[in-house]
């Protein structure tokens, strides 16, 4: 088959969750056969410059980029509150992409057009207009729930009006679309479901995110001393920054104060002017690191304080891949399969961080025990070569 993937962002290099996610793709349908061609979205919120991405890797995807100003610009940002659309959406629409896309579908002919995220589904109209191919949402995460979750957390009255009406009018969107598509893949079963119900006549199926399980590290039978903390992960994504906020102000306290010579290691790019400025006992801020697996390897324990977002947190796969002992919440492990206590622990507040994180430290031989079971499940559900064979079979399905 030939598949166009239009991607929100370079899914080269990758090195945070959708680009990994995108990459997993672009690389799984070679390696499976398809022919692929890749038109992303360069934007002032991820930027790649096309000659520092490998020569093979852009001859054989075709790769393109369109540079979109992503910028949240006040004024269209208020006009947008009496539009009733989506502000999420319309920042991504751009006559130079349109113009690029139009030219790429009278140049071939293709038989799928796979939409990385929501945000690329603007060009539905205009991608039916000249070409013939199938269309699929591929979907990282059910979009507005993560902004609904956003907006239920915030204090500010004013700020929780504007992300509920962000939110409401995002869902809006989120439903027609799913209506517009000839199929969708949802990165998790529990995503599968809830887009069955809200686009009962659009053929879907949950395809996780795929890995090279050929890369998995032997996990070492005991722990090396002494343990520390560490998370890593996107820092301009919003969910990250609160659960991290949550994390120093309410649990690293108390952790600190009960084992004073514990550190917490956060590595991940864009990091906000508050982290990099931040002077707190035992917290280490790396900041962007080049390599994550070698950065995972030199440290115990992951830590992922999530209380908002959807999908499957990518990260905490690439960890438990890497044999790491992972504290996360419920909503951390959505899209998983996990079993708290067995390959991941999972805490709600902050005691039950304290106690989770604590039964590691006191017990270190189960820091190995439980990244061993974790890898193991991964290796199982993840896998990138038998990921590419069902997803090709749901291709071959909506084809037909």
């Amino acid at each position: 088959m030939n598949i166009l993937l239009l991607c929100n962002k370079s899914p080269w290099p990758p090195k945070e969750g959708g680009p990994i996610a995108m990459n997993a793709m672009v690389t799984g349908l070679m390696q499976a056969g398809h022919l692929v061609k890749v038109l992303a979205i360069n934007s002032n919120k991820y930027n790649i410059p096309e000659d520092s991405i490998p020569t093979e890797y852009r001859r054989s995807t075709r790769f393109e980029t369109v540079y979109i100003d992503l910028s949240v610009k006040p004024w269209p940002a208020f006009l947008n509150l009496f539009t009733g659309r989506s502000y999420h959406v319309e920042r991504f629409i751009s006559e130079d992409f349109s113009s690029t896309l139009i030219s790429v579908l009278k140049t071939e002919k293709f038989d799928i057009i796979q939409f990385e995220t929501l945000f690329t589904t603007p060009y539905l109209p205009l991608i039916k207009k000249y070409s013939s191919a199938r269309l699929v949402l591929r979907a990282h995460n059910i979009e507005h729930l993560i902004w609904k979750r956003v907006a239920s957390k915030s204090r500010n009255p004013l700020k929780r009006l504007y992300l509920t009406h962000l939110w409401k009018t995002l869902r809006k969107y989120e439903f027609e679309t799913l209506n517009q598509v000839d199929g969708i893949v949802a990165i998790t079963g529990k995503d599968a479901e809830s887009f069955r119900k809200m686009a009962s006549h659009t053929p879907v199926t949950g395809i996780p995110f795929g890995i090279d399980t050929g890369k998995a590290v032997t996990v070492i039978a005991v722990a090396r001393p002494p343990a520390t903390l560490f998370h890593i992960g996107a820092m301009n994504w919003i969910p990250n920054q609160e659960g991290i906020r949550w994390f120093l102000q309410k649990v690293w306290p108390v952790l600190v104060k009960k084992y004073p010579d514990l550190t917490f290691h956060l590595a991940g790019r864009e990091m906000p002017a508050w982290l990099k400025n931040l002077k707190m006992k035992g917290v280490v801020v790396d900041g962007e690191v080049p390599d994550a697996a070698r950065y995972m390897e030199n440290h115990s324990i992951m830590v992922v304080p999530l209380f908002s977002g959807s999908g499957i947190r990518i990260k905490i796969v690439e960890g438990m891949l890497a044999g790491k002992a992972i504290v996360t919440t419920a909503i951390g492990a959505e899209g998983i399969d996990c079993s708290n206590g067995d390959n991941i622990l999972i805490a709600g507040d902050r005691d039950a961080f304290v106690e989770k994180i604590g039964l590691l430290l006191e017990n270190p031989s189960l820091i190995p025990e439980i990244g061993s079971r974790a890898q193991k499940t991964v290796i199982r559900n993840h896998d990138n070569r038998q990921l590419m064979r069902k997803i090709s079979d749901f291709y071959r399905d909506i084809l037909h």
